[in-house]
Formats: structure tokens, sequence, C-alpha cells
């Protein structure tokens, strides 16, 4: 196995923009999926979320990635579900897909630290300019599931974190015939930088699923 086995305890620093689409522009769910979930809306409009994430030392991996996601519904309960992601590390490839069913590509990815934030490029895909702002006091827990399509079954996966927040501001750069041209020309609704956070991905052996 070329991928450490769940769940993956992680470190790093990640940018997460908020996006209010309109429901018929959200991204298709995979039809398994699709058959179990459905968007969460509000007034005709979903949730996407977006992120840059820098995985680093400390972690069963370090790696980069940027990835797009859709808050839905199953039951009343609010789960993500992540519909792009790209990464440049293929064991991150390999796990995300045969642990979560997470559809990981692989991209080449350009970080450039500057003062107060980054300055992020995913290949032809997207680019960023995220500058960091007011600090939030302490530490702040984190948690919710995430549900992807498996083969011919779902999966739901746990995810919780702790993380330094910061209210950050971002100025994206998205190609219109790209994969998220839906983004193209909007603004983010929020955005907030996790610094140094830590975070577990998935269940530990035994615990069930």
């Amino acid at each position: 196995m070329s991928y450490p086995p769940e769940p993956w305890h992680l470190r790093g620093r990640m940018y997460v923009s908020i996006w209010p689409v309109p429901r018929a522009q959200l991204p298709p769910l995979p039809a398994t999926l699709a058959a179990e979930v459905r968007p969460l809306t509000v007034a005709g409009r979903g949730l996407v979320g977006t992120a840059w994430v820098d995985y680093g030392p400390g972690g069963v991996l370090e790696y980069r990635e940027l990835l797009r996601a859709v808050l839905v519904r199953r039951a009343g309960r609010p789960l993500v579900s992540i519909v792009d992601i790209w990464v440049d590390s293929p064991a991150s490839r390999d796990g995300g897909r045969a642990l979560w069913g997470i559809p990981k590509e692989l991209a080449t990815f350009d970080f450039d630290d500057r003062d107060g934030g980054l300055d992020a490029r995913a290949g032809g895909i997207a680019g960023a300019r995220l500058a960091d702002g007011l600090r939030l006091p302490g530490r702040w827990p984190a948690g919710f599931s995430v549900v992807q399509a498996l083969g011919d079954r779902t999966r739901t996966t746990p995810v919780r974190a702790r993380t330094c927040v910061h209210l950050a501001k971002a100025a994206w750069r998205v190609g219109p015939d790209g994969p998220l041209a839906h983004l193209a020309g909007r603004r983010p609704l929020l955005t907030v930088a996790l610094r140094d956070f830590r975070l577990v991905f998935g269940r530990a052996a035994g615990s069930g699923r």
C-alpha cells in the first residue's frame, strides 16, 4: 500500500472560501451519492467551499491541495461532499480514492509566501492572492463529516481539527472554461485562514463506518 492507513493525522495551513451559488449552477453529484443526499439550499442558493491547503511537517503526509466541496444534507443532517480536488502527492491521491472515495487528481502547485498571506496557483485550474486579517483569540475546534461515493455505496468520514483562525481576503483567478468556471467573476462571501491546524481525517481501526 503506497499510502498511510486511516486515520490521517495532518498538520499545516489552509485558506477556505465560501461561495453562495444558484442551485442550478451547483456542481453535480455522482448518481450513487445523489440518491442519498441533496444540496442544502436557502432561497435557491447552495454553498460551495473552496480551499487551498498546505500540509506540512508533523503529519503522515506533506503535500499541497486545492478542493471544491458542496454543503449537502441527508435526513436533515448537514454534510460536506468534495466534488473536485487536486493534490501534488500520488500517495494522497491513491489513499483518498481508495479509503474514502475522494476523487483526487494530480496537479502542479506554486505557493509563494508574502507578507501576511500567500499567492497560490494550481496548474491551469485557478490561482488566488490570499491575505491574512484579524486573528481570532485562542485555538478553535472544528468538526464535520464528509460523504462520498465509494464504488456502489457511500462512505461518511469524520473530520476533527483544532486551529488558529484569521479572517482573510481572497482575490481569485478562475478561467472561464476550466473546471471551476462557475466561480469565475464571483467573489466569495467569506474567507478564513486556518493557521497551524492539527487535523484528523478518518476513523481508527475498529471504530465502525
